[in-house]
């Protein structure tokens, strides 16, 4: 019988989930000050996305390995347009530490 929703560790490896976990590296100057100082990457993720799910997409889209994930939720401004409240999207943020030795370009400069 199989489940309409599948739980997290049943889908933790599935190679389809895998590829949309990551939704975009961040690129700003905080994430590149936190990269530098403990090779760390960051990425914005599916919001329902998990750390185990997180490490093994990292490590099979760019063939690093990873020492450890933190996740944080950053809830949406609400903002005016014109007369009217709207609000952002909520993000949830991955901090990914590598391990010695590995790096990982997001520049797109040959290294």
């Amino acid at each position: 019988m199989s489940r309409i929703n599948p739980t997290p560790a049943q889908r933790q490896f599935d190679e389809g989930r895998l590829s949309q976990v990551l939704v975009a590296p961040i690129v700003s100057e905080k994430a590149t000050r936190v990269g530098e100082q403990s090779n760390t990457v960051t990425f914005k993720v599916l919001r329902d996305a998990t750390k185990p799910e997180i490490k093994a997409a990292v490590e099979l889209l760019f063939g690093v390995q990873v020492q450890a994930v933190s996740v944080t939720n950053v809830k949406g401004k609400t903002k005016r347009f014109g007369r009217t409240f709207g609000r952002r999207a909520h993000v949830r943020k991955a901090y990914v530490i590598l391990k010695e030795g590995q790096a990982l370009n997001l520049s797109g400069e040959a290294a």
